[in-house]
């Protein structure tokens, strides 16, 4: 009954966002009211369109709602469309492409398959096969975006997890917990942190030495609490017999991406700028006579880097016409430059709206706090952190349960909260208490 509250309300919300931004047309006036009234609308709007994901009696999915409230920002007078040019940070965009581009080299060349059947020879117990499978989702995570990562890694344990007639379930669940996790320890680990190495200009291996310890406590807590919360897989001391089974490695293109990706890593902590990095590497490896160029694109998500063409500019809009001093100054009231107040709030945020958009939607008032760069790493710690609440709180998250889905794995709501929550506010806990020290 609840969903069908909320999908009903997104749609109300949405009509609500049309009719305002014809707005400042329809209605008289000239001191900006219409205009903040079609602005307030199409913000609600839209991030309740994204939150729920989708909108009832339209195919729409979170790039297309934000490609759409970015349109009628632009059409209700919020913000020019050069304004809106202005307010894309194409550093984020073209630092995702770039990861993106080295991650399908590496899957395409048969590199994390690979890596799956090393695992497969060499753990002889399940809690090395968890441990394993976390470790490996973790690190693999901090670098090169936990989203690509579990698109990778999902469908390769649930293979794994059956081949070795084990539950698939908690190995899963250290896939998609492990990736938040890890995914905390650097800039590129995940979306909303690459977006914060690009407002905060913190230094890649200053962000790293800050947050990648966080990370490996937190891959270490995954791993007990998931052992803790599922003993009867992990009760018996039955040795795993693998089964021997030949993957297809295309070496040439291996060894490239392999390359590529230790140059790209070296890059980000010899100081150079993680986007020009990123793409440059990515385009150098589309070089290639061994993989179409056509391969490549089809495993870049393109709709997500829409999708964050699209938040950009609808919080741009509100920010330019909602922003007002008052607006300030009640937030000022919530003590963010108090460090487990930013925590809680962020996380609260990241579970309400997501952690994407609950770091546009914070970015106006960390510029205003005493020490921005502590600020930015509670923030990028929290968020992603956060995201191991519930099944929802993350895209990497969602993307495990349906690749399961598709395999025959089904991940209830129960299933993944009962570890994800106390994960959550234990990593949280810690990552305040660390960065606080």
């Amino acid at each position: 009954m609840r969903g069908v509250v909320s999908l009903v309300a997104v749609a109300v919300l949405l009509v609500l966002a049309a009719l305002a931004a014809v707005a400042p047309w329809l209605i008289p006036g000239h001191d900006g009211t219409p205009i903040r009234i079609a602005a307030a609308a199409i913000f609600v709007a839209s991030y309740a369109a994204l939150a729920i994901g989708k909108v009832p009696g339209l195919s729409i999915d979170r790039a297309g709602v934000a490609l759409v409230g970015a349109c009628l920002m632009v059409a209700c007078g919020a913000m020019s469309l050069q304004d809106a040019y202005k307010a894309v940070d194409f550093d984020t965009i073209t630092l995702l492409l770039g990861m993106m581009i080295v991650v399908a080299n590496l899957r395409l060349s048969g590199f994390f398959a690979l890596a799956n059947a090393w695992v497969a020879r060499r753990a002889h117990r399940p809690v090395v096969l968890l441990s394993a499978i976390a470790g490996i989702s973790g690190l693999f995570s901090a670098f090169l975006v936990n989203d690509a990562i579990c698109l990778v890694l999902a469908p390769l344990v649930v293979e794994l997890a059956v081949g070795l007639r084990r539950n698939p379930l908690p190995y899963l669940l250290a896939v998609a917990m492990a990736s938040n996790v890890g995914s905390t320890a650097t800039i590129t680990g995940n979306p909303q942190n690459i977006m914060i190495g690009s407002f905060s200009h913190i230094p890649y291996a200053a962000f790293a030495a800050s947050l990648a310890p966080v990370a490996a406590a937190g891959l270490l807590l995954t791993i007990t609490l998931l052992v803790l919360l599922h003993r009867n897989e992990f009760r018996g001391t039955e040795r795993l017999q693998p089964q021997a089974r030949r993957v297809r490695v295309n070496r040439v293109l291996l060894l490239r991406a392999l390359g590529a990706t230790v140059v790209l890593v070296a890059l980000f902590f010899a100081g150079q700028p993680p986007a020009k990095a990123a793409i440059i590497i990515g385009a150098l490896l589309l070089l290639t006579r061994r993989v179409r160029s056509t391969r490549v694109y089809a495993e870049i998500d393109w709709s997500l880097l829409l999708m964050f063409t699209g938040l950009f500019i609808i919080v741009a809009g509100a920010e330019h016409t909602l922003l007002t001093p008052s607006v300030v100054q009640d937030v000022s009231n919530l003590h963010l430059n108090n460090l487990p107040m930013l925590s809680v709030v962020t996380a609260t945020l990241s579970n309400l709206v997501s952690n994407v958009p609950a770091v546009l939607m914070l970015k106006p008032f960390i510029g205003s706090l005493p020490n921005q760069a502590t600020a930015w790493k509670a923030v990028a710690m929290a968020s992603t952190l956060a995201g191991n609440f519930t099944i929802l709180g993350s895209v990497a998250n969602l993307i495990v349960v349906e690749q399961a889905a598709r395999r025959g794995v089904a991940i209830s709501f129960w299933d993944y909260f009962r570890v994800g929550a106390p994960l959550t506010v234990l990593t949280i806990l810690l990552g305040t208490l660390w960065l606080m020290r």
